[in-house]
């Protein structure tokens, strides 16, 4: 099973007929990390997230693949859980070279600002070096590391349901304005790379 980029500019756009179906939340999202007791140390004793479930096995479920691992899921408060697996080779996940390494990260909710206050100091006592507070007007959130090189962020939410809902109102029309941008920006780099 291999990515497949989906174009929004076909020439032919393909009408679906099987309805979208609703999506209840996340199960899991899952990394790869170098050993699972560190791993399980950090998010249940540092993070406080509860060790939930594990699966351990020598094939790969969906490829047959033989690949001894153990699969550790840590469980929120909504009942979705942060997933981790250790192959016993003691590598974690190599960051992607084209990306930022602020770009990609998996960003949790607290509670309160107060909650947010109160990890940042724990995390700061455990000598996890910690970004922020940062105030992104709606949340604000806080920035680290796990021991697998994983960014996370931790956010408090400022705005009321109200103002998130005025804020969605807006996105499809500031995503077309990006879009905009975007075609502009790569329109004028083709032109200075002309002779």
């Amino acid at each position: 099973m291999n990515f497949k980029s989906l174009s929004t500019t076909d020439s032919a756009p393909h009408t679906l007929t099987v309805p979208p179906v609703p999506i209840q939340g996340l199960h899991h999202f899952a990394y790869r990390c170098r050993d699972a007791e560190e791993t399980r140390h950090f998010y249940e004793d540092l993070l406080g997230l509860p060790l939930f479930h594990i699966i351990q096995s020598d094939y790969v479920p969906s490829t047959g693949e033989y690949c001894p691992y153990t699969h550790i899921f840590f469980r929120m408060q909504d009942g979705s859980c942060i997933a981790f697996f250790d192959l016993g080779d003691d590598q974690a996940a190599e960051p992607s070279p084209n990306t930022p390494p602020w770009v990609n990260h998996l960003a949790l909710q607290v509670g309160s600002l107060k909650d947010l206050e109160q990890i940042k100091a724990r995390l700061l006592e455990a000598n996890i070096e910690v970004l922020g507070i940062i105030d992104h007007r709606i949340f604000k959130s806080i920035y680290f590391f796990d021991p697998n090189g994983i960014r996370l962020e931790l956010s408090a939410q400022l705005a009321s349901d109200e103002q998130m809902q005025q804020a969605a109102s807006q996105v499809h029309e500031k995503l077309a304005q990006w879009n905009v941008r975007k075609i502009q920006w790569r329109t004028q780099a083709q032109t200075k790379l002309q002779p």
